[in-house]
């Protein structure tokens, strides 16, 4: 009897009766066994701008010799925007307020008298009883963002994907249409808890089924955190071709600054659709290839030489550029969204104050260069120190040691731009000294002090992972303690603990750690690659970090390091621990995509009893797997991968 069918008979879902679901028919690739089964803001600009795009369209270095260009449709400089253009990155870029306004205002502010200082957000999130809602249509189109044409998946036209924006305790409500035509999607709103919403976290085979093509879907979940977040597909490696955008959420202030410019997200982009990057890591020994990516862009942007590549291309196709008021400071909230990725961010001439680490407030500290693995967050406050006149670059880089690429596109720069500078002229600074080490790590953890300091305690268990990349027999996948993963679309794990049934398949890579109160995770890098480790529904703390062997030193024990996603050097490990206060199946995996696709996956079944006696899902998680399970009776689902 299928999950659906069962669902019924015990009457799980008040009021959404389910139908059986249909046995997923696709290839089975590499894993063995049978695979069952707006606010107005929000919404893209039809047809691009007319007159001006980017605020300049300039070579880096490699690219265009000729650097900033005249176009027609503009001023010099300046370029008519692609009609995928965000308007991130350009002069048309809005600068974001302190907080939404349209809303009560307890004691001055949408949280009252909560902050930083007084609240743990973990246990005592407001409630605004305020809901933001965005309406989402994704598309499969042809999309060029630096002048190399591609197939991309785009959300409302645009790329990146336009920005989801909040206070703190307000719920938020996304309808997300479906209209790729042979490919179901998920979208997964990263850092947030999700708790008493788990279904909506957004990962397929997990805790809901694909939205079907042709389908809709309305998730709703809260605002439970502050600052800086993503959010992006989590089906298959979807995310690598485009689908991917920012998420702001207002809260309380710590270090005080001007003016706020908004997401920066700097990330990898693959001269290919993700489909076909998965295609060769998941070919069959000895044919298999790791995709190297092909370019670096901050928010969606960057030249390309044209001469390195036979796909078609369109040169100078512009860059991402930021204004600077001299004298003020500037909240800056960079975001690497890559699909392999690790980020080293400078700006030339200015130092950086990090304020925020993913969605973890901390006290403030002073750099040159932002380390920022795949999926991570650093809030900074850069204090515009220059003339009026003045103009730098912001600056970003892919070691060669940190990621696979082909090492023609690396690089990336932005403008930034003094009120007064000649924008019709690139940038003369220089880059600061060291900036482009390749140190594949995050800063040292002594540095990353959460404002509201929690001690994490002693474990109620201890688990050792040993990660590394390994045969089948036939493919090569990613284990960690000899275990590897696969997803059932039709078939989400978290509906099945609903139902009792925690008899999980091998594939499933399920781990019961029941009503433990907090969960420790030993994880050794035993590969030649760094690993972004992300835990879904929690924030962890971050216990140790490094090369070698861990000796059982705790960094800050009284207050250690808290985030979503840590990366574990090459050679080394971390020590992870989150107490479990939120029932679910979480995945701890690698944000690298195509480590994701070759099931570096782990999930945690946390107290399934309460999953069983407590999780409500609504109707609409019924009606999104039997549309699944209908799309599917039909057509074949090209699952080659993890599925994640």
């Amino acid at each position: 009897m299928s999950v659906f069918a069962r669902m019924a008979k015990a009457a799980a879902l008040a009021g959404a009766a389910f139908d059986g679901g249909r046995p997923q028919n696709g290839p089975q690739g590499a894993w063995s066994g049978s695979s069952s089964g707006g606010a107005g803001h929000a919404v893209s600009t039809a047809g691009g701008w007319s007159g001006q795009g980017p605020s300049a369209n300039m070579g880096s270095p490699g690219n265009s010799a000729n650097g900033f260009s005249s176009a027609p449709g503009g001023r010099p400089g300046f370029a008519k925007a692609p009609d995928f253009y965000s308007p991130l990155g350009t002069s048309r870029a809005p600068q974001l307020p302190e907080f939404l306004t349209s809303n009560p205002l307890p004691q001055g502010k949408p949280w009252g008298t909560k902050n930083a200082t007084n609240t743990n957000v973990y246990v005592d999130p407001p409630t605004t009883n305020v809901t933001r809602t965005y309406d989402f249509v994704v598309t499969k189109e042809n999309i060029a963002p630096d002048g190399v044409n591609v197939t991309g998946l785009l959300i409302n036209g645009q790329f990146p994907g336009p920005t989801i924006e909040a206070n703190w305790g307000d719920w938020i409500e996304v309808t997300v249409h479906n209209n790729i035509p042979d490919e179901g999607t998920a979208f997964h709103w990263h850092g947030f808890l999700q708790k008493d919403t788990q279904y909506f976290d957004g990962v397929p085979g997990t805790g809901m089924c694909p939205i079907a093509p042709g389908s809709s879907l309305t998730y709703r979940f809260k605002a439970d955190l502050y600052g800086t977040s993503w959010y992006h597909a989590h089906y298959s490696a979807q995310y690598a071709s485009g689908m991917i955008a920012p998420m702001v959420i207002h809260g309380p202030t710590t270090v005080p600054y001007d003016t706020d410019v908004g997401p920066i997200l700097v990330g990898d982009w693959i001269h290919m659709y993700y489909a076909d990057a998965v295609d060769m890591v998941m070919t069959a020994l000895p044919n298999w290839k790791q995709p190297r990516s092909n370019n670096n862009l901050i928010n969606g942007k960057n030249n390309y030489d044209c001469s390195l590549t036979s796909l078609p291309c369109t040169p100078n196709a512009g860059i991402a550029t930021f204004n600077f008021t001299s004298g003020k400071s500037h909240r800056l909230r960079f975001i690497n969204p890559s699909a392999a990725a690790i980020e080293k961010i400078s700006i030339d001439g200015h130092t950086m104050t990090v304020i925020a680490n993913d969605f973890v407030p901390i006290q403030p500290y002073n750099t040159t260069v932002i380390t920022l693995g795949v999926g991570q967050r650093a809030d900074v406050i850069v204090h515009a120190n220059g003339k009026p006149t003045d103009s730098v670059w912001m600056r970003a880089l892919i070691p060669d040691n940190c990621a696979l690429t082909d090492g023609k596109g690396n690089y990336v720069q932005a403008a930034i731009f003094y009120e007064n500078a000649d924008r019709s002229k690139e940038p003369a600074s220089q880059a600061q000294q060291g900036w482009d080490n390749n140190n594949c790590a995050n800063d040292d953890l002594a540095l990353s002090v959460p404002w509201y300091p929690i001690a994490a305690g002693n474990p109620s268990t201890t688990e050792t992972l040993v990660a590394r990349m390994g045969s089948n027999g036939t493919h090569m996948l990613w284990y960690q303690n000899d275990r590897t993963f696969r997803t059932n679309y039709n078939d989400p794990l978290l509906l099945e603990a609903k139902l009792g049934n925690l008899n999980f398949s091998e594939p499933a890579n399920v781990h019961n750690y029941g009503t433990n109160a907090s969960i420790r995770f030993f994880v050794q890098n035993h590969s030649g690659q760094p690993h972004p480790m992300h835990m879904h529904g929690h924030n962890m703390f971050v216990l140790a970090a490094g090369v070698g062997w861990w000796d059982g030193t705790i960094v800050n024990p009284d207050n250690p390091a808290r985030r979503d996603v840590q990366i574990m050097p090459v050679g080394g490990y971390v020590v992870v621990q989150w107490n479990q206060d939120n029932p679910g199946v979480w995945p701890f995996h690698c944000h690298t995509a195509w480590h994701l696709s070759q099931g570096m996956v782990w999930n945690v079944l946390e107290n399934p009893q309460a999953i069983k006696d407590n999780l409500n899902p609504p109707p609409s998680i019924a009606q999104t797997c039997r549309d699944w399970a209908a799309w599917t009776g039909n057509n074949v689902v090209d699952q080659i991968d993890s599925g994640l």
